[in-house]
């Protein structure tokens, strides 16, 4: 990969078909509602789990480059952050305990590396599930994935300030055992007090069977990138999901196989089904406020704003 000096304020993608998402759309229409005049979006593709240097290329180019004030990077968040620790300035917190970075900025030349995910994911879950879901309901949940946004999601989903309002049961499943080992530590350094299961599997037959003994009204998260990055789902055609339950595609573009088996169950079994909209709309806004030292609204008119403007971007329908 080439890397040319920017000369414009730069935000960079980090990703895997960055060209395909709408952010390659959307971000000119936001750059112009908030005030980021000549501001510009630039991709960088890379191949799930590369090798370090390449990592390392990229990291190096954004932290010397005066005009490259940052990235945004998805798929790559721990592989990245392993291959680059020692090119930050400064760690945030969510970012050391997790060991991931899903947003780079800069202030006054040094290189900060954060984890945004734990906030992101959290606005998003908090906006779509009902008050009290799991207080009121008993629902478990299950992600399917063991990396960064699983990481996250768990994290908030654990936190004591919920209450009673967490999952009866956390299970978290992975082809990888090396990530499930890493996610363990993480709820360990956490201290985390809800059971969680940490279940290696080999393909969809066993998220199958996980699937089959959980409790109705549970949460169900696609964290696994099948859909997106790679085709297919982790789950097989006849899977059933529980009744009443919350079924989230944490992706919104890709041929979704997994929201399409949620779908084709909706009606009989009473399912909640949602996509990754609201998630891009948060993970990206929140990552670009980061970057260019600017507030944006998380809620109320402010960020239905931003929903509308990135919607009509994308040509997204209603």
């Amino acid at each position: 990969m080439t890397f040319t000096p920017a000369e414009q304020p730069t935000l960079y993608f980090i990703g895997v078909t960055t060209g395909q998402s709408s952010i390659m759309r959307v971000f000119p229409a936001w750059a112009d509602h908030l005030g980021l005049e000549d501001a510009r979006i630039a991709g960088m593709d890379f191949a799930p789990q590369s090798a370090a240097e390449r990592y390392r290329e990229a990291v190096a180019f954004i932290k010397r480059d005066p005009l490259s004030r940052g990235a945004l990077v998805t798929t790559h968040k721990l592989d990245l952050f392993a291959a680059c620790r020692d090119l930050f300035d400064a760690v945030g917190e969510h970012a050391a305990l997790m060991a991931e970075t899903s947003c780079l900025s800069k202030r006054n030349g040094r290189l900060l590396c954060h984890a945004k995910d734990p906030i992101t994911a959290g606005l998003a879950i908090d906006g779509f599930l009902a008050p009290n879901h799991f207080a009121e309901t008993g629902g478990a949940l299950f992600c399917m994935g063991a990396g960064g946004a699983t990481i996250a999601i768990t994290w908030h989903l654990l936190q004591t300030s919920r209450g009673a309002n967490r999952p009866s049961r956390i299970v978290v499943s992975d082809r990888s055992a090396a990530r499930l080992d890493h996610i363990r530590q993480i709820h360990r350094a956490m201290a985390a007090d809800l059971p969680v299961d940490y279940i290696e599997v080999a393909g969809r037959d066993g998220n199958d069977t996980i699937l089959s003994g959980l409790p109705g009204s549970s949460l169900i998260i696609n964290a696994t990138g099948l859909g997106k990055d790679a085709p297919g789902s982790p789950l097989g055609d006849a899977a059933r999901f529980p009744e009443s339950c919350v079924a989230w595609e944490l992706n919104y573009r890709g041929d979704l196989v997994f929201l399409d088996q949620a779908r084709a169950q909706q009606a009989a079994a009473g399912l909640q089904i949602e996509d990754g909209w609201t998630y891009f709309l948060h993970g990206w806004s929140q990552v670009i406020a980061e970057v260019f030292d600017i507030e944006v609204p998380t809620s109320g008119e402010g960020f239905a704003a931003i929903g509308r403007i990135a919607k009509a971007a994308a040509g997204r329908g209603a």
